[in-house]
């Protein structure tokens, strides 16, 4: 009798893996799906945040109603293929919650901001790019002292640059570091040392905007950039990095 149960268990086991790797792949699949539902307009933000959310928990069951089967097909022997299957339920399961439980880990490690500029007492203003935010969620003013003030604590690197160049060459190099990654030009004001374009994030498709202001100095010139978010109360840190990433280009770009 033992062993007929334990034939019975080898012939279900089997079915029971592949359809916990079948539900961890459709879980895996609607993750994936979350950023485009939205930024091709066929969900609303917060639809597609619900759907991270149950993908994300369908991975988390994936991965605990695996472990039982898994430690059954090792145990028993004769059926690799259902480990295997388990094996991979488990390892979907993983990856599938792991993305939103990082996007938790960020927004708790990072201030509740979305703009950022690098003169927090006369941050740059959008210009040609305001009408384009006209019913954007956050609006195109700067968001205030209490954000400077979080700012300064969260990425106190964030600040004016300044180099011993003349402005209309930190302006060109700007339009090519903003080209080189990615943005959408809006305006380039050559004669005010102005520039605006809008970043758009690769999977939701978010729209953030940023602003440059080049002005001259006795040594050369300083440039000061701001970067803001048309939707979210917070960036995950995103505006911060963007600026950080083109600081770094554009300081090579000019000393190379």
């Amino acid at each position: 009798m033992l062993r007929a149960s334990r034939d019975t268990v080898r012939k279900t086991l089997p079915a029971i893996a592949y359809g916990l790797a079948s539900i961890a792949v459709l879980a895996l699949i609607a993750l994936a799906l979350a950023g485009p539902l939205y930024r091709f307009g066929f969900f609303e933000f917060g639809q597609s945040v619900t759907l991270m959310r149950y993908a994300a928990w369908a991975g988390v069951l994936m991965l605990l109603l695996a472990i039982v089967p898994l430690g059954l097909a090792l145990y028993l022997g004769g059926v690799m293929r259902a480990a295997v299957a388990c094996g991979l339920a488990m390892v979907l399961g993983i990856a599938t919650a792991w993305v939103p439980f990082s996007w938790q880990q960020t927004a708790q490690s990072v201030p509740p901001i979305h703009d950022i500029s690098t003169d927090t007492q006369n941050p740059p203003a959008f210009r040609a790019i305001a009408p384009l935010r006209a019913e954007a969620p956050n609006p195109v003013e700067y968001a205030g002292e209490e954000t400077a003030e979080q700012q300064k604590e969260a990425y106190p690197d964030i600040e004016t640059l300044r180099f011993q160049r003349p402005a209309e060459d930190v302006l060109d190099a700007s339009v090519t570091v903003s080209q080189a990654m990615g943005w959408e030009l809006v305006s380039v004001d050559a004669d005010n040392g102005y520039l605006e374009a809008t970043a758009t994030t690769p999977w939701f498709g978010f729209k953030d905007d940023v602003v440059i202001r080049i002005r001259a100095t006795a040594e050369g010139s300083e440039l000061d950039i701001r970067s803001k978010s048309r939707i979210g109360g917070s960036d995950l840190g995103t505006n911060a990095e963007r600026i950080r990433e083109f600081r770094e280009q554009l300081t090579r770009r000019l000393n190379g």
